[in-house]
Formats: C-alpha cells, sequence, structure tokens
C-alpha cells in the first residue's frame, strides 16, 4: 500500500466514524467530518499532509501525490 492510498482511505474511516458517531451519539461529532474535509482541502492545495509524514514513518512507500 502506498502513502496516496493509505491517507485516502484513512480520509474515508475517518469521514465515515464521524458520521456515524454524529448520527447516533451527538451532532458534535459531524465536526470531526468536517476537519477531515478540512484536511483534505489543505492536503490538495499545499500538498502536505501530517497524515502522510506519519504513514512515511511507518516505512509505507511514497506514492505520486505525498512524497
Amino acid at each position: 500500500m502506498s502513502i496516496d492510498s493509505a491517507v485516502m482511505s484513512f480520509a474515508g474511516v475517518v469521514v465515515l466514524v464521524g458520521l456515524a458517531l454524529g448520527w447516533l451519539v451527538s451532532p458534535y461529532w459531524f465536526l470531526l467530518t468536517a476537519f477531515a474535509g478540512l484536511n483534505l482541502l489543505q492536503a490538495g492545495i499545499t500538498g502536505l499532509c501530517p497524515a502522510a509524514i506519519i504513514f512515511k514513518a511507518f516505512g509505507l512507500k511514497t506514492g505520486c501525490a505525498f512524497r
């Protein structure tokens, strides 16, 4: 698995968990989904993603988007 696919998979899990918790527990959990979306937006603009840095430290191979 490359860093790119790991970041997208992780973001998808965070969005789905935030939606489920917002629906089942408290609407404040929708802020987690908003945070994931804002982080994806800033990563697309700047090319810098904190999750990509962590996945690189774990030894995942680099992809096209995050090096």
